[in-house]
């Protein structure tokens, strides 16, 4: 099989849409790629002690292509992370004022050195009425541009995307997903619709854009554009990364990247994703988009520690994240349903008036006028030593607090369901947290207050008359993490993420606490995270690693039975072009012959119409050409018939169509025997030649200069050729012989074979179809979709 073929094949199938990887037949083209690229090396360099240099800086080179890709793509998506963020900071000031001195710097620059707003920065006037139309205006021209954009040049922008790259790792085709207009139209379009005040978060579409950037550097490299596997860790490191530069969290991106994303644990993906990830972070803290040292705003340092009469309040900041995730994950899909259905011509349209309807209940919220990372900034930090944001910290306030921050966490959580899942580049991440934050803010305010009332308390003996006692930022950090883990049903990584932003080791346990009851929450009540259900909802073929599955039965209950079948040879080339236009199937069994079902092997569609294509390409042929699936010893000397069966393939091809020749054309049996083909389903009597028969000349099409045995289908003529080497027709057809695209050991079990092991099969090892035959014979299979099915309607 030539490596050009192999490319070539490779090519076809990476814009079939929506179609899966097979794992198994990438892994052996991989080896094959090898093994050919190593005899082209002794040939092209010989065994001289030059040549062997030569050949070993080769392999260097190729041991170390991995790391030099990985560290082009850390650097470009920590630039782009650093840009987004700028742009982002700037459009969601410009709605509220400008800087006098220089129209493109934002509030925090502007003013940089000064708490509470300097001179040089302006509203737009001095009517509060003007500033809010101002404010509502922009927000609808940002989130209609946004919607613009990603409706007219990349619909597949639109989202956060993690359900999506989640169904690509595991082998799922969608082409355009990762493509460069994705990566321009998510990059334009993120600031935007960050900027108009949408209930929507930017951390999900960067590990979007961070994918989509990988994908494209990666396929300048031919290792990686033709190797899927490799691709595969390529874009799990980029998710990592992308997670990484979002929370400037390089470790927790890693373990986000593991746990989330990736369908394969491995040590090799898990190394890649660090050293991506580690490109990342310091590429944005190189560049230091907010000019203040940190990787993102809300990062924050705690330096108290915490008392364990606090635990009772953690576990309540713990049970209102799974009771949130499990609740805005159940109505978000109701408003997908509803948009689906009723919206998908309006996108912008829709947009727009969601803008304009956040906008104008939020303008009157402190806590939801301003950008979300902002407001998260503001409710983590301590009272004592730090900015007291508009008499958050007063005592005198704290009622007028409460009810602000309980009508922020309503109307966000109401504006999250709506608006995520909008044709906008939309994220989940920071709305969650940024409700987590409000909800735990008012949980440390009211434990403060109840502190202060009752100091004397055995249930506050804990605390020391010299320094505060209750923390509200520390309860806001908490509170954010447990929304986290709860729209998302990640653990480990929101908890290395939440240490990584605030660097305080005394707080991993109360956050592992918080963690731990908001997934016991979810794990009882819920049905996952809110990504896992978005698969669920759009019908993705994906078997999640995390899940077991009990079904208490064996394949042969969810097995297709009714398979379009090849027999080995007989059929006209004309029969198996219109197979291929009535079954829409990814490929064929192949069988000895349709009575006995004895299988001989598998052939894909896209290899076949590669073959049938190539082959007309280079040799006419008429549609009555005879076609060969196997090689003239895998042939059986009893043939029963030669028709294709769409049928019960179980039922010995009793719904099959015969067909009739009206002569009988020789083959070569590989000795001197020769035997007619059948006329209609009779078998003729095989007849042993009184004397020698010319064997058939087999003449194969010219491929790639012997690099490999050709993948090109040979043609076979009943007759000598002439002298000029070229095929003539005399006294016999044509054949065309498909055996080197057949896959003679595909994996098959038997029909009573536990369903649960099948399931194992395909998530362990990543075919695209599974044979189930019983001593050798075809009854029927198994792809990963009628999996899904079998489940979905039984279970």
């Amino acid at each position: 099989m030539a490596t050009t073929d192999i490319d070539e094949i490779a090519e076809i199938k990476r814009y079939e849409d929506f179609s899966t990887i097979d794992w198994v037949q990438d892994a052996a083209r991989e080896q094959l790629r090898q093994r050919v690229r190593r005899s082209r090396s002794l040939r092209i360099y010989g065994r001289s002690w030059h040549a062997t240099v030569l050949a070993h800086l080769w392999e260097l080179y190729e041991s170390i292509q991995g790391w030099i890709v990985v560290s082009c793509i850390g650097a470009s998506i920590g630039t782009i992370a650093a840009m987004l963020n700028i742009i982002t900071e700037w459009l969601s000031d410009i709605k509220l004022g400008y800087c006098t001195t220089a129209f493109y710097l934002n509030e925090s620059f502007c003013c940089s050195g000064a708490e509470n707003g300097c001179p040089e920065w302006h509203h737009w006037s001095s009517w509060s009425i003007f500033n809010y139309l101002i404010f509502v205006i922009l927000s609808v021209c940002f989130a209609t541009m946004s919607a613009f954009l990603v409706k007219s040049y990349a619909p597949y922008a639109a989202g956060s995307g993690i359900s999506e790259i989640k169904c690509i790792v595991s082998g799922f085709v969608m082409k355009g997903f990762l493509g460069g207009w994705t990566l321009l139209i998510k990059s334009l379009g993120l600031p935007l619709a960050i900027a108009s005040g949408l209930s929507v978060g930017k951390e999900g579409p960067s590990v979007h854009y961070a994918v989509c950037a990988g994908n494209v550097i990666a396929r300048c490299f031919s290792k990686y554009r033709r190797n899927a596997s490799k691709m595969r860790e390529i874009l799990t490191a980029c998710a990592a990364t992308g997670v990484a530069v979002a929370f400037g969290s390089p470790i927790g991106g890693v373990i986000f990247s593991l746990e989330e994303i990736s369908s394969n644990l491995s040590l090799k993906t898990m190394w890649r994703s660090y050293f991506c990830a580690l490109f990342g972070t310091a590429v944005l803290a190189a560049i230091n988009p907010f000019r203040t040292g940190q990787l993102v705003m809300f990062q924050v340092h705690y330096d108290r520690d915490w008392h364990f009469f606090e635990i009772i309040f953690f576990i309540v900041l713990g049970v209102f994240g799974g009771l949130y995730g499990i609740f805005v994950s159940k109505w978000n899909l109701v408003a997908q349903a509803f948009r689906k259905k009723h919206l998908g011509n309006y996108a912008i349209e829709e947009a727009a008036c969601l803008a304009g309807i956040t906008a104008i209940i939020c303008y009157f919220n402190k806590f939801l006028k301003i950008d979300m990372t902002e407001s998260m900034e503001i409710l983590f930090k301590e009272c004592e030593g730090g900015e007291d944001y508009d008499g958050l910290c007063e005592p005198s306030t704290r009622s007028r607090q409460i009810a602000s921050l309980l009508f922020a966490t309503v109307v966000r959580t109401l504006l999250v369901i709506i608006s995520y899942g909008s044709k906008v580049p939309a994220g989940i991440f920071v709305p969650s947290m940024a409700i987590g934050a409000s909800f735990g803010r008012l949980v440390g305010i009211i434990v403060q207050a109840l502190h202060e009332t009752h100091p004397e308390s055995a249930f506050f003996a804990a605390c020391s008359k010299d320094e505060p006692c209750i923390t509200p930022g520390t309860y806001a950090f908490l509170g954010a993490g447990a929304a986290l883990c709860g729209i998302m049903n990640i653990t480990v990584s929101v908890v290395v993420i939440m240490f990584e932003l605030t660097g305080a080791l005394t707080y991993i346990l109360p956050t592992m606490i918080v963690v731990g009851v908001t997934k016991i929450i979810n794990e009882k009540f819920g049905k996952g995270g809110i990504a896992d259900q978005a698969i669920f909802f759009n019908g993705f073929p994906f078997l999640d690693n995390k899940e077991e599955h009990v079904f208490g039965v064996n394949v042969s209950d969810a097995m297709i039975e009714s398979v379009s079948v090849l027999p080995s040879y007989g059929m006209t080339l004309g029969e198996v072009e219109e197979v291929l236009k009535r079954a829409n199937y990814g490929g064929f069994p192949v069988v000895e012959d349709t009575r006995s079902m004895m299988l001989s092997g598998y052939i894909g569609r896209t290899e076949l119409q590669y073959a049938i294509e190539r082959a007309k390409r280079s040799n006419p042929l008429q549609s009555t050409a005879k076609c060969f699936f196997t090689t003239p010893d895998q042939r059986p000397l009893h043939p029963a018939s030669v028709s294709a069966v769409t049928g019960n393939a179980a039922a010995g091809g009793s719904n099959g169509t015969s067909d009739s020749y009206g002569n009988s054309a020789l083959v070569s049996s590989g000795n001197d025997s020769s035997y007619d083909l059948p006329v209609g389903l009779t078998t003729m009597k095989m007849a042993r030649s009184a004397s020698p028969q010319p064997a058939p000349l087999r003449i194969d099409i010219p491929g790639d200069q012997g690099e490999a045995p050709d993948l090109m289908p040979s043609v076979v003529i009943g007759s000598q050729a002439s002298a000029g080497g070229m095929p003539v027709e005399h006294q016999g057809a044509m054949h065309v012989d498909f055996s080197q695209f057949i896959d003679i050991t595909p994996i098959s079990v038997n029909p009573n074979f536990p369903l649960e092991t099948v399931m194992e099969l395909f998530k362990k090892l990543g075919p695209s179809v599974i044979l189930i035959e019983y001593h050798g014979r075809l009854c029927g299979l198994i792809t990963p979709k009628d999996l899904l099915k079998y489940q979905f309607n039984k279970h």
